[in-house]
């Protein structure tokens, strides 16, 4: 597939996008596609350091509620036996572990051994753990950061990310969002201002799940991706900038490597 995101204008006045906002939270932000079927209240299994998934849970919202150090993606590493490969479907009445990987050792280990080898194991995700996640799952690497032609008229500005259209898009890392809205060339798009100073971007979104003044966290749901703007087909230009606007762009995926993202 042929990406064809670039900047060929200066950016028009920002304006909101229609019939965008999905499901949102009580922060404004759209975190994880809610669990399969109905059932009741969320459960902690007396204490037991697991958790049984209960209607309307999302990975975001229990490791946010239960304090679990490295967010979502850590719940899930720890999880993945049970959850399967989408991290974003969860199922009522499966059991997830609170205090490190799913044990699946063989009957008559000790307790004692397995709590040891968790501990480890948690130990070593926490001194390699990134501060920053693809901002998508499962794209091709396209266009890269300053490639030059035709279809851009001062070089490619991000790196884009070929994904079908309604592919979840994360903040690569926490922060604010700054503004949300329509342009002509890059589409409906998002823009985060992180701890940092620096700035995140992403464009052609076919929907938009956080508003302007929305605090997100690393690997929260921002938006679908799309084929919105000045494009040759579906994708997500990722942008990284030293300030909000257009114009000050570095290399996106020298950034994520900074942070610890294997591209």
């Amino acid at each position: 597939m042929t990406s064809a995101v670039g900047r060929h204008r200066a950016p028009r006045p920002q304006s909101t996008p229609r019939r965008l906002i999905s499901r949102v939270s009580a922060a404004g932000a759209t975190l994880a596609l809610p669990v399969v079927g109905a059932g009741t209240a969320n459960a902690l299994d007396g204490g037991s350091g697991t958790y049984t998934v209960a209607s309307g849970d999302t990975l975001s919202t229990i490791a946010e509620e239960r304090g679990i150090e490295g967010g979502w993606q850590q719940l899930y590493e720890d999880n993945k036996s049970v959850i399967g490969d989408d991290p974003d479907l969860l199922s009522i009445g499966q059991k997830l572990s609170l205090d490190g990987p799913t044990d699946t050792s063989p009957t008559g280990t000790s307790t004692s051994t397995t709590t040891a080898t968790q501990a480890s194991y948690s130990s070593d995700k926490k001194e390699t753990a990134p501060t920053a996640v693809l901002p998508v799952s499962g794209g091709i690497l396209t266009a890269g950061f300053e490639d030059s032609g035709d279809l851009w008229s001062n070089g490619h500005t991000g790196q884009d990310f070929a994904v079908p259209v309604g592919t979840t898009v994360r903040a690569a890392t926490g922060g604010t969002v700054v503004s949300t809205g329509r342009d002509d060339a890059f589409g409906y798009e998002v823009v985060i201002r992180h701890d940092d100073g620096e700035y995140t971007h992403y464009a052609h979104l076919s929907q938009i799940d956080v508003s302007s003044g929305t605090t997100v966290g690393k690997g929260d749901r921002i938006a679908r991706s799309g084929s919105t703007g000045n494009v040759t087909g579906p994708h997500l230009h990722f942008e990284v900038r030293t300030t909000p606007k257009y114009g000050s762009a570095i290399d996106p995926l020298d950034w994520l490597r900074d942070h610890g993202v294997k591209t």
